[in-house]
């Protein structure tokens, strides 16, 4: 019970340390080498402010959830 109560909150940890977020242009740079590695082409990644992401797919947050990663066909 105890290595369970210790595992769940190295997870809680870790979590709260993934929301604080990578840097924005890291995460695109990520999810542009995942996309082009599957062949897709003819898309755009924008960074934009949380709540601006009319007429895109999010894909990621960056900067605490403070915006987010929109793609664009």
């Amino acid at each position: 019970m105890k290595k369970f109560m210790l595992a769940v909150g190295l997870l809680s940890l870790a979590g709260t340390a993934f929301a604080g977020g990578k840097p924005c242009e890291e995460l695109k740079a990520e999810i542009a080498a995942k996309l082009d590695a599957k062949g897709v082409s003819g898309y755009s990644l924008d960074i934009v402010d949380k709540g601006a992401a009319a007429g895109g797919k999010i894909v990621g947050k960056c900067e605490a959830g403070a915006k987010v990663i929109v793609y664009k066909k």
